[in-house]
């Protein structure tokens, strides 16, 4: 018994091989529609057209609709093909037509009574991914086949609340003149209304109203007229109206600003609380202050020495909060100079690090039910009672401050016109230069929590830089993106799938010249909020193909046939070329290869490239940098004009779009294209196992001394090969990112075959290692797999 079931398992695993290589050699002539080839395999032949492989388990069926290869489509559904077959996430052919926009595949699936109730996992059906992209033409003859427009995906919103949230006028009118429940809540509580309200959505909300719409709260309370309120819609509806109201909108807040910001100084007051309603009044401040005339945007002379101009009076109840800020400062900079004085003529001085140590105990007639009173400065400074033991003033009131600045740059920025910093706030960094230093040299935190504003002004960064420099660079790092993204909409209160018009469909054989044809055509603002790419006659997307476009990219950018950068001395690193203007794109590639890059660096995207210090330098748009270059370059005038008054000019244009920032050239190299040594051991002991394996086992023991003997170029392959990217990220194989965040390497078992070689998921950083019979084995499908199969998706 024992040999006939290993006889009948060996027959089993070489059915299934036969069956996976004749599913893979359908796949792409499927995806190509090309229906005859397809049809002549077919014919006479016992394939299970219903067979379902790779991981998500899908049939041809979905290929085909997923493609809009409706010839094969056709084909398939009378071979018996089955138009309901859910892969392993739900989804049935027609879903996937649906989200595609596929309209003659559609037409054909239901023809073969394609069920459209059939909900995936996430209880989406067809009209809700028609919703999701307002897809109004095909939805008109969905809806004729729906029992129920109204169904609800898993957290209870239906195909009229995915439309509101995404604003699809016309799909939303389509719902509602089929029957759609207005007023139908999800589990939360939130009407389609709502959700126009949260997402900005007028035109959809002015609709919903127009047909009957309820103000109805969720289940938190909140109304539509809440969330308008909040979003501060009401606000700039309101200040628009008349200049009247624009004045004394603005006015009020001030005042409300000036109220909060002193309670803040008060060391009695809750110092979170008070904080976070101080910076968002001032932000709702500065939203509507620059929706005005008065707004720089405009093109006014806002009177950047101060509040001169009339318009700029409404500025004028905040001064009163710069000036007990400008006291506080002011003071403590004399108590630092007197301290420092003492400490030169007293033994027993205290260093400036315990400055103003108090220990009494706390004033009983403060408390919660009493207001927070506002301390003078110098009362503070002159009376010891208030304050807990083992504090001084400067711990005590540091946070405090730099909120009020932080503020204060705010209020100051919004007068002056985009990229120029104000010569107020200039003057007055200058001025409390010291104060300033002292804060941040007691808490370095203060800069990342506070002090926003020196990513934002390189004259202001350079008197802090030393202090920036010694702090981790995860931290710098992490300040760096949130500072870069602050501007950026929240996620979606649901799942939103990515729009089809909105995918990068790029030509692997021609990828630079296609990809620069594609991103100039989209909207930056969506590039903002992610990219999607599929190569074309390839059906992988996601985080993998998105990291290896930006890989090969990188190497398109110095490929010697583009005449954009040339080989420094070192053999190593990249420089502009000189004689860039024999290619006459020249000008438009030089602006697309600083928009990749700097795309790149925005959504955290390493690239294969290393280009020279001298233009990292540059990169970061020093005030020396045209004098370095000069200094330690050895060029012509006449290749400087080309190099600045076009090319790179071009470049720097395009890269500093998407990132202006003062890193020094160090990091920006790293940021950009990470760690250029692959550390075995880091990888190793970053690495986790899964279906079966550990780090005891055989086989994985076989593949690191493997790995440990593969040169450094077959290491990157192998790399590129698993996680789609050929680089580290800094700080090593423990900062790996997947599509959904932080992902560590991972090898997983799988059952070993004759001639199987290994295959991986890119998205999760996932080796799929089949278990080889011996390290030799293992080696040679390795190396096989790694040299032939490094580049190119499917859906495995």
């Amino acid at each position: 018994e024992y040999f006939q079931s290993k006889k009948v398992n060996k027959i089993v695993r070489s059915t299934r091989l036969l069956v996976e290589t004749a599913v893979y050699t359908l796949m792409p002539m499927v995806m190509a529609d090309q229906h005859r080839s397809v049809s002549e395999l077919l014919l006479n032949s016992k394939f299970d057209v219903n067979y379902a492989f790779g991981r998500v388990k899908r049939s041809l069926l979905h290929i085909a609709a997923n493609c809009g290869s409706v010839e094969c489509l056709v084909l398939l559904l009378k071979r018996g093909a089955n138009p309901n077959y859910q892969d392993i996430s739900g989804c049935t052919p027609l879903h996937l037509a649906a989200r595609n926009g596929q309209k003659k595949c559609m037409g054909r699936l239901l023809e073969y009574n394609a069920d459209v109730n059939i909900c995936n996992n996430e209880g989406l059906t067809a009209i809700h991914w028609l919703a999701v992209n307002g897809r109004t033409e095909l939805l008109h003859d969905l809806v004729q086949h729906v029992s129920n427009v109204d169904v609800e995906d898993a957290m209870g919103q239906t195909a009229l609340h995915v439309a509101c949230q995404n604003g699809h006028k016309t799909t939303v009118q389509c719902l509602l003149d089929s029957g759609a429940d207005i007023n139908r809540p999800n589990v939360s509580g939130a009407t389609p209304l709502y959700f126009a309200c949260s997402h900005g959505q007028r035109d959809t909300a002015q609709i919903l109203l127009l047909r009957g719409a309820k103000y109805l709260p969720d289940k938190n309370g909140v109304t539509p007229l809440d969330l308008c309120v909040q979003l501060r819609q009401v606000l700039e509806h309101v200040s628009q109206q008349s200049d009247s109201s624009y004045q004394r909108i603005l006015t009020s807040l001030a005042e409300v600003a000036t109220t909060n910001g002193h309670k803040l100084l008060s060391l009695s007051s809750n110092f979170e609380v008070q904080t976070k309603s101080l910076l968002r009044i001032i932000r709702i401040f500065c939203h509507v202050f620059c929706l005005g005339p008065s707004s720089p945007n405009n093109g006014n002379d806002m009177g950047y020495n101060g509040n001169k101009t009339p318009r700029n009076q409404v500025f004028k109840p905040l001064e009163l909060l710069w000036h007990s800020l400008d006291e506080w400062l002011v003071l403590i900079s004399t108590e630092l100079d007197k301290e420092s004085t003492d400490a030169t003529t007293s033994s027993s001085g205290n260093d400036i690090a315990s400055l103003f140590l108090k220990k009494q105990e706390v004033d009983p007639s403060v408390s919660s039910e009493n207001p927070p009173l506002l301390l003078d400065a110098k009362s503070v400074m002159k009376t010891p009672e208030g304050y807990a033991d083992g504090q001084d003033v400067i711990s005590m009131i540091a946070n405090r401050l730099s909120a009020v600045i932080q503020a204060f740059y705010m209020c100051c920025s919004c007068q002056m016109p985009r990229g120029m910093t104000s010569p107020r706030f200039i003057e007055f960094v200058c001025k409390h230069d010291e104060v300033l230093k002292c804060f941040v040299t007691r808490n370095p935190k203060i800069i990342f929590n506070h002090f926003h504003f020196l990513l934002e002004c390189p004259e202001l960064m350079s008197r802090f830089m030393h202090i920036i420099k010694g702090q981790p660079f995860k931290d710098r790092c992490e300040w760096f993106y949130e500072h870069l993204l602050a501007g950026q909409p929240d996620s979606d209160m649901v799942h939103r799938p990515v729009n089809e018009n909105d995918i990068l469909l790029v030509h692997r054989d021609s990828i630079f010249r296609s990809s620069c044809d594609v991103v100039s055509k989209s909207s930056n603002e969506k590039l903002k909020q992610g990219i999607a790419v599929r190569f074309h006659g390839e059906e992988g997307m996601g985080q993998g193909v998105v990291r290896e476009w930006f890989d090969i990219l990188s190497n398109e950018i110095i490929n010697p046939d583009y005449a954009l950068f040339t080989q420094s001395a070192d053999g190593t690193t990249f420089q502009p070329n000189s004689n860039s203007s024999v290619n006459p794109d020249h000008l438009n590639y030089f602006g697309f290869a600083g928009q990749i890059l700097g795309l790149a660096l925005y959504h955290r995207q390493l690239v294969n490239i290393y280009f020279t210090r001298s233009f990292y330098k540059h990169i970061r748009n020093d005030a020396e940098n045209t004098a370095f270059i000069l200094q330690n370059i050895c060029v012509q005038h006449k290749i400087i004009q080309i190099s600045y008054r076009f090319g790179t000019s071009t470049w720097w244009r395009n890269f500093h779009f998407w990132v202006n920032y003062p890193f020094t050239q160090v990091l920006l190299e790293l940021l950009l294209s990470g760690m250029p040594e692959i550390d075995v051991m880091d990888w190793k002991k970053n690495t986790e196992y899964t279906s079966g394996y550990d780090l005891q086992e055989p086989v994985i023991q076989w593949f690191w001394e493997v790995v440990e003997n593969l040169t450094q170029e077959e290491r990157v392959l192998l790399l590129q090969f698993v996680t789609g990217s050929s680089r580290v990220p800094h700080g090593g194989f423990a900062f790996l990112m997947g599509g959904s965040g932080l992902q560590k390497f991972t090898i997983a078992a799988v059952p070993y075959t004759s001639n199987l070689l290994p295959t991986s998921s890119t998205c999760i950083n996932m080796l799929k290692l089949p278990e080889y019979p011996s390290k030799d084995v293992l080696r040679d499908r390795l190396l096989v797999a790694l040299h032939c199969g490094s580049y190119g998706y499917t859906m495995a």
